[in-house]
């Protein structure tokens, strides 16, 4: 594992290098498919090594390194925040929830091997997650308790993304005021995004008023993000997306261009991509790698 990537451009460069060093990461904390029970890990393997943008590792590096973090103090929390997030797709996925049948571009992980199967590596997922970060020896047990304490803030109190998920789906079919869909995005999507960021700015030994500005970096990008998932889904195709398009316009969900319509959607992403690079002005440190995530952010719907 490398001390610091070598060049931080291109972009896609960069996306790269945070998936070889992510992947290894997940590889070594995760049962391989062959331990018993193999369906199980068959199953957790399946959803975790499907691909996807990787996203929220990519902005716990970048944060990270904004503030001279190295690379193998990184990598767990990196790979504990994936496991979150992809323990979340899985749960998100099943019939009692969005119900999708496709998920980064495959099968989505109840339609390959059942339901009561998908529910228990979603938990395998979760726990293994906290478990990578406290073992995680390259980090103090001070940063270790910070790090376990803010993903779990993200995930599971009233204001995270579990709660995000229940206030989405009690929204389907209702017409709800711009502020409480933008509530909404920004549980169930923008506070993992934000304590991404924000774990790897604390491994960096950012001071509390760079990890503020981190935080509201994050949290509007988060809803940047949302948005523009949202755009997507509308105008592009499912082989593109690699789930099933239109899903949210059939589920009636609280959207913003569900709400506004596409133009206004695309100025309010526009919106949040300017507040979210606003936010890193305060920072005395080479923020251009966070700024060029939220400009590749704002162009999936340009």
């Amino acid at each position: 594992m490398t001390d610091n990537f070598e060049s931080m451009a291109p972009l896609d460069e960069f996306f790269g290098e945070v998936n070889r060093e992510i992947d290894a990461a997940l590889d070594a904390l995760v049962p391989s498919a062959d331990t018993p029970p193999v369906k199980l890990h068959q199953a957790i393997r399946w959803s975790l090594f499907a691909g996807g943008k990787r996203i929220r590792p990519a902005l716990l590096f970048a944060a990270g390194q904004t503030f001279g973090a190295p690379m193998p103090a990184l990598a767990h929390t990196a790979a504990a925040v994936e496991m979150i997030h992809t323990y979340s797709l899985i749960h998100d996925d099943l019939p009692a929830m969005d119900d999708d049948d496709m998920r980064r571009g495959r099968a989505t992980c109840h339609k390959q091997f059942g339901e009561a199967t998908a529910i228990l590596a979603g938990d395998v997922l979760q726990t293994l997650a906290y478990k990578a970060m406290a073992d995680d020896g390259s980090l103090s047990a001070e940063t270790r308790v910070k790090l376990i304490s803010l993903i779990a803030d993200a995930s599971g109190t009233p204001d995270g993304m579990v709660s995000g998920q229940q206030l989405d789906l009690d929204a389907e079919g209702r017409p709800l005021a711009i502020d409480k869909i933008e509530r909404i995005h920004r549980q169930k999507t923008g506070a993992l995004i934000s304590a991404a960021s924000t774990a790897g700015a604390i491994i960096g030994g950012a001071a509390d008023g760079d990890l503020a500005a981190i935080s509201e970096f994050a949290g509007r990008l988060g809803l940047l993000f949302q948005i523009t998932d949202d755009l997507l889904d509308i105008t592009q195709e499912s082989t593109t997306l690699g789930k099933t398009a239109g899903k949210d316009v059939a589920a009636e969900k609280a959207t913003y261009p569900g709400r506004l319509g596409l133009d206004a959607a695309r100025d309010a992403a526009s919106k949040a991509y300017t507040e979210a690079c606003d936010a890193l002005s305060t920072i005395d440190a080479d923020t251009s790698l966070l700024k060029a995530i939220a400009e590749m952010i704002l162009g999936r719907t340009r």
